[in-house]
């Protein structure tokens, strides 16, 4: 079955700052704030939620579609892509834009400093989807160039490919009316507890609405699994026991790539969200949204381990 999964794609740039921001930042002088930290070093890592969700794919033994956009600087990433098999069929090269970029200080206290440059990200991946077969697709429409995230959630509306819109860090940037729209005709909504919040408060709907517009909404809890909700009620989701828990950034694309895997094969909704839970415990296991590993093997004993024996 084929995936498509529209996204970003993204560098992670993470610096360690070895004292407190707040040893260096003057309350009374917050208003002309001048500061500047020296870090321990950078470390560059692939990212951005179409590259995390395909590369978790990837180790499920998948061959995902990535529609995105990428920049001048993308030689690298593009090259990680390329041994992991995957297509770079639906990426759009902006060579005058560098690939969007995260920059993040952390201090030893945890707390954080992000800048994001969205760079190719601005503009609109323009991959089409037409002449996919319906019954032979499913698509996940993840935080990215606002544009496609609504194109691609009406063009598989009509084409009647089943989508998961998952609209997470997206949200702010998003009209109300759009937000309902694309939640419109989906298979699943996803996102975490908080992002659920703010849908709700952003287009006033209620969760009975939203379930009048899609079939089911999975709000993901961290260590505490995942919640889904249909018609029929709700039914909750342990997480996976994780071996060590290292770094919870990329958690959630690792669950929507188990997730996928789950549907793409045949299994009901819950027991597809299981195998999300599993994905997403070997994505806590090291720094970084890519550098955890895990066989077809391990992936299944750790399931067994956690849930027992598939049904």
């Amino acid at each position: 079955m084929r995936i498509l999964v529209s996204g970003s794609l993204a560098y992670d740039r993470i610096m360690d700052f070895p004292e407190k921001f707040s040893s260096y930042i003057l309350p009374d002088k917050i208003h002309v704030l001048n500061v500047c930290f020296m870090v321990n070093g950078l470390k560059e890592q692939f990212g951005g939620t179409a590259g995390n969700i395909a590369y978790n794919l990837a180790l499920l033994g998948e061959n995902p579609l990535i529609l995105a956009t990428a920049g001048k600087d993308f030689d690298s990433y593009k090259v990680w892509l390329q041994s992991l098999g995957l297509s770079l069929e639906g990426i759009r090269a902006i060579p005058e834009e560098f690939t969007a970029g995260a920059y993040i200080t952390t201090d030893i206290a945890d707390n954080q400093i992000t800048g994001f440059n969205p760079g190719a990200m601005k503009y609109a991946c323009n991959y089409t989807i037409d002449g996919t077969e319906p019954s032979d697709t499913i698509a996940i429409i993840a935080p990215g160039n606002l544009d496609d995230m609504y194109l691609y959630c009406k063009d598989c509306r009509e084409k009647q490919i089943p989508y998961i819109f998952d609209p997470g860090q997206s949200i702010p940037a998003l009209k109300p009316d759009r937000i309902a729209d694309m939640i419109n005709g989906s298979k699943l909504l996803i996102s975490n507890d908080y992002e659920l919040e703010m849908i709700l408060r952003t287009t006033g709907l209620s969760q009975e609405d939203i379930l009048e517009r899609t079939e089911a909404i999975i709000t993901t809890l961290g260590e505490d699994g995942a919640l889904i909700k249909t018609r029929q009620g709700q039914v909750p989701i342990p997480a996976a026991k994780a071996d060590k828990v290292s770094d919870p950034t990329g958690a959630g694309d690792a669950f929507r790539a188990g997730l996928l895997k789950g549907l793409v094969t045949g299994n009901s909704l819950e027991e597809s969200a299981r195998m999300g839970a599993v994905c997403a415990s070997f994505g806590v296991e090291c720094q970084g949204t890519q550098c955890h590993r895990f066989t077809i093997d391990e992936y299944w004993q750790r399931y067994r381990a956690n849930f027992g024996e598939r049904s």
